[in-house]
């Protein structure tokens, strides 16, 4: 159990690609493939209640698209970039191997160069493992203010993706390990976290939280690169829901049990944003009201670490979250790993 007791999100901002690309357009991308396994239009956003997602230029970088929400939160912030004494890429999209990503989106933002940087990365986790990565070190007295970013790029995957289902005879069980790629979109977060001393006004304090691991399941969910400029993923989409509704039920168990809590004494919850089956399910094992959730996976898609957070900005800004309100933090991603986090906002 981790428990803080001076970090606060200061600021909290998302950026947005321009560019939105429907499921009917997908669909329509891959009307050969429909039309030879005989599948019925419109069964993408059937099945999972995404819409639209956007997508980044091309060229676009994932240190380019974190650079766009670290500014968007420093001018938010009352804080000075001189005071960032940490910077954290969190993504699970980078713009190489090596050098770390944070080493471009540090240089973009023009933070200053006594900052501490790194990446962390674990899946559609990463954004959530390094805020508690930053909270530890403002709680250990090593640190007072951190930046912590997240830029995904998920256009070169869903474009490998249609290359493949159009290029490949597949059978209808053949394209099942495909089908995660076409929920996926981009965007990029960001958030000012410090030590709560160093906050002017209301304190959108971290509480604490726990997380778990089942890496049993660490196959049910790949990516790799494909080539120089396209990546490749396969999930058994099936057998990861039901793995990782139960990794958030043991979850959730400690969570709530460590700290006294139940369902109630939360009064708004966000989930990492796969689809419309998913948080159905999650709500019902887990014994939810399905009318505290926030989604934005209908006009975002799954857009992988920046999805969690990206829709507490959203919630933030439409009025959904509102101060004083504690705020229940549900992560999940593939390997598989499961971070809850409470918030008071």
């Amino acid at each position: 159990m981790m428990r803080f007791e001076n970090t606060c999100i200061e600021s909290l901002a998302l950026t947005l690609p321009d560019e939105i690309l429907t499921s009917a357009e997908i669909e329509e991308r891959l009307r050969p493939l429909y039309e030879r396994l005989k599948l019925p239009v419109g069964r993408l956003e059937l099945m999972t209640g995404i819409r639209e997602r956007r997508v980044w230029p091309a060229g676009t970088r994932a240190s380019d698209a974190s650079a766009l929400a670290g500014r968007a939160a420093l001018q938010k912030s009352a804080l000075s970039p001189t005071q960032v004494e940490l910077f954290i890429h969190s993504a699970v999209s980078r713009d190489m191997l090596e050098p770390a990503t944070a080493s471009f989106a540090h240089r973009k933002i023009g933070l200053p160069g006594t900052a501490q940087i790194f990446d962390v990365s674990n899946a559609c986790l990463g954004f959530l493992n390094a805020l508690t990565v930053a909270a530890g070190l403002i709680e250990s007295g090593q640190i007072r203010c951190a930046l912590v970013v997240a830029g995904e790029n998920g256009g070169p995957l869903l474009q490998q993706t249609l290359q493949t289902l159009l290029a490949q005879p597949l059978s209808r069980n053949e394209i099942k390990p495909y089908f995660a790629n076409l929920t996926i979109g981009s965007g990029a977060v960001a958030a000012v976290v410090c030590h709560r001393s160093l906050v002017k006004g209301c304190a959108h304090r971290l509480l604490g939280g726990v997380a778990r691991a089942a890496t049993q399941h660490s196959e049910l969910c790949q990516g790799d690169t494909h080539g120089a400029d396209s990546l490749a993923m396969q999930t058994d989409s099936e057998q990861l829901l039901v793995a990782g509704v139960e990794l958030a039920k043991q979850t959730w168990a400690e969570f709530t049990a460590t700290n006294g809590w139940t369902g109630n004494s939360f009064d708004r919850f966000i989930c990492h944003q796969v689809g419309s089956i998913h948080r159905r399910k999650l709500y019902e094992t887990l014994g939810l009201d399905l009318a505290k959730d926030f989604s934005t996976f209908e006009t975002l898609g799954n857009t992988g670490s920046v999805a969690l957070p990206a829709t507490l900005a959203t919630a933030v800004q439409a009025g959904a979250v509102r101060e004083g309100q504690r705020i229940g933090l549900l992560g999940i991603g593939s390997g598989l790993n499961c971070l809850m986090l409470a918030l008071e906002w």
